[in-house]
């Protein structure tokens, strides 16, 4: 009988539920008594699974889920996850449209146009459609234009088979120390608000991102949209202490090789590095195909029993080698953690980015599916 693969054969992610719902249960005590969380699990869970994150998000206290595209909102969907779910991008094709209104999934509206497109769709199939307005008040990308925002609103509660669930609007700079575009953003949205008709009451509006959340409580309104955070990481180095916030993810994987090479030896492509003692080299199982970036050539380290081992030569698409010359304890078939932490020592996707000018968002979310995710 052939055994099963095991998921730590050569290398995984490993994702930890307790501290998605520890950072869920965080975040709604930051919150007053009547904001809501959402839970922001496009990008499959910013790497970490989707309905992994999802379901531990909402035993934390969170009350929707938020998704980028058509795709990821199904996936949830058909993993029986009920609550409610916006897509955070806009949708203009019928059958698109047509399966939201199937799933039970909200689009994001940017113009009367795409609402009327709605509400002919709702009107044929018999049933209302929740949907919500975006408003651009500063980030320049989707939503309808300021200008014409209490236009658009007012038309689309008047189309008798939509139901405006929401208007919200997306900041562009909350993670910036002493940003005023912050607080613009939060002047022209509460204006905007403040000239809907009362009929809006029941509308729920929404603003901030993590960022946002941390950094000032008049931008949760009635409810946040959180991803980072969620994840166990601030947004910035000036939001780091206002909630305790767990890392959920761990990269780890194992050595395939120990060799020793003397002195004058190239190593990897290009030889970027030349040993200059003679050196002892562990060889492991990942690579830029799984997420490592290639632009960590030599900037990175791994973790072993509570020793930094660095990364020496050019990453390669499914290897990377480790300076193990002062680590003898090391051997092939060990396990080394690339992100999270080993003993007293850490490593975060914040000291990913710093080297390779990019941002943890763009980390966590690099990491591919052949990289099995486990739970612990």
């Amino acid at each position: 009988m052939i055994p099963e693969l095991n998921p730590r054969q050569r290398a995984w992610v490993e994702v930890s539920p307790v501290a998605i719902r520890a950072n869920a249960r965080a975040l709604c005590q930051h919150l007053g008594p009547r904001t809501q969380l959402m839970a922001v699990v496009k990008a499959d869970g910013y790497g970490h699974g989707a309905e992994t994150v999802a379901r531990a998000a909402l035993q934390g206290g969170a009350t929707s889920l938020g998704v980028a595209t058509l795709q990821e909102g199904l996936e949830l969907r058909r993993a029986g996850l009920e609550a409610p779910v916006l897509l955070l991008s806009n949708l203009n094709e019928t059958d698109d449209l047509r399966t939201c209104l199937h799933w039970r999934l909200m689009p994001t509206l940017s113009s009367l146009r795409d609402a009327q497109l709605c509400n002919e769709l709702a009107a044929n199939s018999g049933r209302r459609f929740d949907v919500q307005l975006k408003i651009d008040t500063g980030m320049a990308r989707l939503g309808c234009s300021l200008s014409d925002s209490h236009q658009t609103a007012a038309g689309l509660q008047n189309l008798e088979h939509l139901n405006l669930a929401g208007i919200y609007s997306h900041l562009a700079c909350a993670d910036e120390p002493d940003d005023a575009l912050t607080s613009l953003q939060q002047e022209r949205f509460v204006s905007m608000l403040s000239a809907l008709p009362q009929a809006g009451s029941n509308i729920t509006r929404h603003l901030a991102n993590s960022a946002g959340t941390l950094l000032n409580r008049e931008l949760h309104h009635d409810l946040v949209r959180v991803g980072l955070a969620l994840y166990g990481h601030a947004p910035a180095s000036h939001l780091s202490n206002v909630i305790p916030l767990q890392p959920a993810l761990a990269v780890r994987a194992r050595v395939s090789l120990i060799r020793v090479v003397p002195a004058g030896t190239g190593v990897s492509y290009g030889h970027r590095f030349i040993t200059q003692r003679p050196t002892r080299l562990a060889v492991v199982g990942i690579g830029y195909a799984d997420g490592v970036l290639r632009s960590l050539s030599g900037h990175i380290h791994a973790l072993h029993r509570n020793r930094q081992l660095p990364q020496v030569g050019a990453i390669t698409m499914d290897q990377l080698l480790l300076d193990a010359t002062d680590a003898a304890e090391l051997e092939q078939g060990d396990i080394v953690t690339l992100l999270g932490q080993d003993g007293d020592l850490e490593l975060s996707p914040q000291s990913w980015s710093n080297h390779c000018g990019s941002i943890p968002w763009e980390i966590l979310c690099g990491f591919k599916r052949r990289l099995p995710r486990v739970e612990v």
